[in-house]
């Protein structure tokens, strides 16, 4: 089916198959990524009449060699072979031998249809026979690795068709390709691929979580800016926390993404499109609007001649997605734009975050080297509220358990964490904290804020050369630590403390320093340990003094009651204050 002709409309391709809904669970678990999530897409365009006016293709399988550039032969031949019936009675074994995977009889067919309609369509943007186009793909790809599957992807979608168009279509004089990664969660997948490669500069805005959120690695962080040739080549925004919306976003593409996008000039830009960043979204906890999505990428039609190719990824909730990828088809089509506005403002932890990736990158892109005003910086951010639950229940994973609350701004409690930032850890050893100014900091107690009527002071025990010992105030304090969400996972949460590895996790943490068990208690707490448990891979540089003001903020905040409290969102009181 083909769009009427008219010389002024915008030729956008359209790709969806229903033989990609034959990748699904075995026996028909629940599970998020399901086919009715590309069924969903497909009904709202068709209900808003959008395949009348694109270019429809046809999915088409893509060939090994193809998937040779950027995958192993053994990746390969399994995922070529799982499904045939030699595997019939293996299956489940195998899946469970990865991070977050299934395997059924429909699995081998919708893996090689999504990366061939990925690579199909790119290669008509290309060539110029399309202006851009929305491949409606599954299983998604960004987090497959070179030699293994994980994270509900299968094949690396959108690298193979980087790949493709660079290296088995130079005619095509694609020279230059930017990958936006907007998926909630990070593409390790696609920057591992490209983190030695100029030719392509791999973009990513996803939660991180300090290291917490999956695919939990470091990978994620703003420090991994590629190496050797692709140094400056690999950009990562880690948000410290969910809660992130349009404003945040746009914030991001405003300072970051296009003025590099402008300098680097690429000749086509893939989009790896997830939608779990999306309002309701069940995995993401973000909360994108329709509106924001058609937003980012209008901001992108600007770049590359409007040469764009969407290749859907992650996204859960059935309804934000299918509205989200309408409102996207529409911009392409430059139809009349979704009707909104961006009354919030950023989070104060955007603003954080924004420049430090702009710190770390500005060598590679001048563009990022200018500072950004203060009145922006000052002005332009809300607080996170931080939500604090009693709860009655030692076991459940339910994040609200119903239990009573109390919501509190993060902003109340800078009269606690101020004395806290002027600590400058020494790197002696010697459990020191100095004040930048070295003067005594018990000449400047902390003053706690009316929040916390009962909470004490935290005051030093010493003063040694205008140096504090704050290691023997903390020494004999017990921290409770709360999470929510897959953080809760009693396996998981074992791991931190004791080392090794568990589900979800690519690499053996180490544990705390103190490997007991926790303290089994019947009372509002989930689970409890003695200082602070194992932060993985904190990023670059004052890593002590992070580490630190988490805890003393932690130690502050559970004096305030003789009650146990549930931290149920601790990352939004941590990330505010580091």
């Amino acid at each position: 089916m083909a769009a009427p002709e008219d010389p002024h409309r915008r030729r956008v391709g359209l790709l969806y198959d229903e033989r990609m809904c034959r990748h699904a669970t075995p026996d028909g678990e629940i599970h998020p990524e399901n086919p009715d999530r590309i069924r969903a897409i497909w009904q709202k365009l068709e209900s808003e009449g959008i395949p009348l006016r694109c270019v429809v293709l046809s999915a088409k399988e893509a060939e090994d060699k193809y998937i040779a550039s950027v995958h192993t032969a053994r990746h390969i031949k399994l995922i070529k072979n799982i499904s045939s019936k030699k595997f019939n009675s293996q299956r489940l074994r195998i899946a469970s031998e990865f991070n977050s995977i299934y395997f059924n009889k429909g699995s081998s067919e919708a893996s090689y249809l999504a990366a061939g309609s990925v690579m199909e369509v790119s290669e008509k943007v290309a060539k110029g026979d399309l202006d851009s186009a929305i491949a409606i793909v599954r299983p998604p790809g960004h987090h497959a690795e070179s030699d293994e599957a994980m994270g509900f992807c299968l094949f690396n979608n959108v690298a193979i068709a980087a790949n493709f168009l660079l290296n088995e279509r130079p005619e095509l004089g694609i020279r230059k390709i930017l990958i936006v990664d907007w998926d909630v969660h990070h593409g390790n997948g696609t920057q591992n691929m490209f983190y030695n490669d100029p030719r392509v500069l791999f973009f990513s805005v996803h939660r991180f979580d300090f290291g917490m959120f999956y695919p939990a690695s470091g990978d994620g962080s703003y420090c991994m800016i590629g190496e050797g040739p692709g140094a400056g080549y690999n950009i990562n925004v880690p948000w410290e926390q969910g809660q992130c919306g349009d404003a945040d976003y746009v914030a991001v593409w405003d300072h970051v993404l296009l003025p590099v996008a402008e300098s680097y000039d690429p000749d086509i830009i893939l989009i790896s499109a997830g939608f779990d960043a999306a309002v309701d979204d069940p995995l993401g906890g973000c909360c994108i609007t329709p509106y924001g999505y058609s937003l980012m990428l209008k901001k992108l039609m600007g770049f590359a001649q409007g040469k764009i190719v969407m290749a859907l990824e992650g996204g859960y909730n059935l309804k934000s997605i299918a509205d989200s990828v309408l409102a996207c088809a529409k911009v392409l089509l430059e139809e009349k734009p979704l009707v909104g506005s961006i009354k919030a403002q950023p989070l104060e932890s955007t603003w954080r975050v924004i420049q430090e990736v702009r710190h770390e990158l500005k060598t590679f892109w001048p563009a990022l080297s200018v500072e950004l005003p203060q009145k922006v910086l000052v002005s332009n951010w809300r607080p996170c509220s931080v939500e604090l639950n009693l709860s009655s229940s030692s076991e459940s994973i339910v994040e609200n358990d119903g239990g009573a609350s109390v919501t509190i701004c993060a902003t109340n409690f800078v009269e606690i964490i101020e004395p806290l930032s002027k600590l400058n850890i020494d790197e002696d050893n010697h459990g020191k904290a100095i004040t930048l100014d070295h003067i005594a900091t018990d000449k400047s107690p902390v003053v706690l804020s009316e929040e916390c009527p009962n909470a004490q002071a935290l005051m030093p025990d010493k003063n040694v050369d205008g140096c504090t010992r704050w290691r023997s105030v903390l020494s004999k304090t017990e921290v409770w630590y709360g999470s929510y969400g897959s953080n809760m996972w009693k396996p998981g949460f074992l791991c931190y403390i004791k080392g090794g590895k568990v589900e979800g996790m690519n690499e053996p943490c180490p544990g705390s320093q103190d490997k007991s068990s926790p303290k089994d208690s019947s009372s509002s707490m989930m689970y409890c340990f003695k200082r602070i448990v194992y932060i993985k891979r904190m990023v670059k540089a004052k890593v002590q003094e992070h580490l630190y003001w988490i805890y003393l903020i932690l130690v502050l905040l559970l004096k305030t009651s003789h009650c146990l409290w549930r931290l149920s969102r601790l990352d939004g009181i941590l990330t505010s204050f580091i």
